[in-house]
């Protein structure tokens, strides 16, 4: 049976910091109900003039979808990178199927900026499924993990990630420190974590570039904590020639 379906969006764009969502879009979709086959889309509202559009000839355009768990609604994230592989736009569309109003996050202005990695913070354990691309097998592994975020007095970030493969016979862990300023987490090695409205936060190299000329693979990563203590996050891993080659999705909750 045909259904009216219809999604709205909020949408963020920010080079570093994000601050606000810039403006709201809503579309519809006419299609099934379950696989929105050949949608029709007709856009409701204008576009923000001054919204920064991206490079013509970006270097990397990586989608990040995550999906509610609790309601009909998804998240979908955008890193764009410019030529020269530096970070150019973050776009989020928090996105609800139906004809409903949507609520935004909460979006303080006055909120200070330490208040956004607060959610964050603790020991999370989970379960990891990674999809390799066909260029390295075509594989998919499943893993446990536990990441520990914490933040002394002087903002200074520390970051521990264990993985555990399901066979229990490989160990890995990967330690991180940074430094936090205003929205922004930068790891050394040159990561860099920005934390979004919303219990958000996207994380990429600062130079994408820089990686691919030392012939270092690198990883874009996106989380949404749609919940107290519980949280997702997609990592998709790129090789040293810049190619896609494995998508990991986590599902964690704080310990």
């Amino acid at each position: 049976m045909n259904s009216s379906v219809s999604f709205k969006h909020y949408i963020l764009n920010k080079l570093h910091q994000a601050h606000l969502f810039l403006d709201m879009m809503m579309m519809s979709w006419n299609g099934q109900n379950t696989k929105l086959k050949k949608p029709t889309c007709s856009l409701r509202t204008n576009i923000n003039r001054n919204l920064k559009l991206p490079s013509r000839r970006p270097s990397i355009v990586c989608e990040s979808c995550l999906y509610s768990l609790e309601k009909d609604m998804r998240v979908r994230a955008f890193h764009i990178m410019d030529p020269k592989g530096i970070v150019e736009m973050l776009l989020i569309f928090l996105e609800e199927r139906g004809d409903g109003v949507l609520l935004p996050p909460s979006l303080d202005n006055n909120m200070e900026n330490k208040d956004r990695i607060v959610p964050f913070l603790g020991k999370w354990k989970g379960h990891s499924i990674t999809k390799r691309s066909g260029v390295y097998g075509s594989t998919m592994a499943e893993a446990e993990t536990v990441t520990s975020l914490e933040m002394d007095d002087k903002g200074q970030i520390i970051q521990g990630i264990t993985s555990t493969s399901a066979a229990g016979d490989v160990t890995t862990n990967v330690p991180w420190t940074g430094i936090k300023s205003d929205n922004l987490v930068t790891f050394a090695g040159g990561y860099q974590m920005t934390l979004l409205p919303g219990g958000m936060y996207m994380g990429c190299p600062c130079d994408v570039g820089k990686n691919v000329a030392e012939s270092l693979s690198f990883h874009l990563e996106f989380c949404w904590l749609e919940g107290p203590g519980k949280r997702q996050r997609l990592v998709r891993t790129y090789d040293v020639e810049g190619l896609a080659v494995s998508t990991t999705y986590f599902y964690e909750t704080r310990m």
